[in-house]
């Protein structure tokens, strides 16, 4: 963050306080990116909007990734609740359902979470997007789009 723990803690008094302060941060960007896709019907290009902007924030705030999806890594907790990345509205699923599409919800998440700090961690943000967005995507069933140079077979 740039500050030293003394700067931390003047911002921030407590542990709580800081992660109240992250919670609130994830909440605000999990709003933004709902209402960058709300007018997107459910399918392919709603999901793919959807990873796009949730990767941008995942590569340009690594540290949120895991307070985000606590949601689905500490259900138990009733705080992960309210951290939820309003999933249900995003990508249209019930995670306790258990369903096809709610496992791949969590994979696709799972995937995203890894590999964007790893991308962050190699210094190799740009490079890896398109291969992230593509992973998660495969991750979800969607089938890639034939380009100029494939041949449908």
């Amino acid at each position: 963050m740039g500050l030293s723990k003394a700067g931390l803690l003047h911002h921030y008094p407590s542990k709580d306080a800081l992660f109240q302060a992250a919670r609130e941060l994830g909440a605000v960007q999990s709003r933004r990116v709902l209402d960058q896709v709300a007018g997107l019907p459910l399918g392919v290009a709603r999901d793919r909007r959807v990873l796009e902007l949730l990767t941008d924030v995942a590569l340009d705030r690594p540290g949120l990734v895991a307070l985000l999806f606590r949601a689905v890594t500490a259900p138990e907790d009733p705080a992960s609740h309210s951290d939820a990345l309003l999933l249900p509205e995003l990508f249209g699923v019930d995670l306790e359902a258990r369903s096809e599409r709610a496992i791949r919800v969590v994979g696709a998440l799972s995937a995203m979470a890894v590999l964007t700090l790893a991308a962050n961690r190699a210094g190799e943000k740009t490079t890896w997007r398109p291969h992230i967005i593509a992973t998660c995507l495969d991750t979800l069933g969607h089938p890639r789009p034939l380009h100029d140079d494939q041949v449908e077979g």
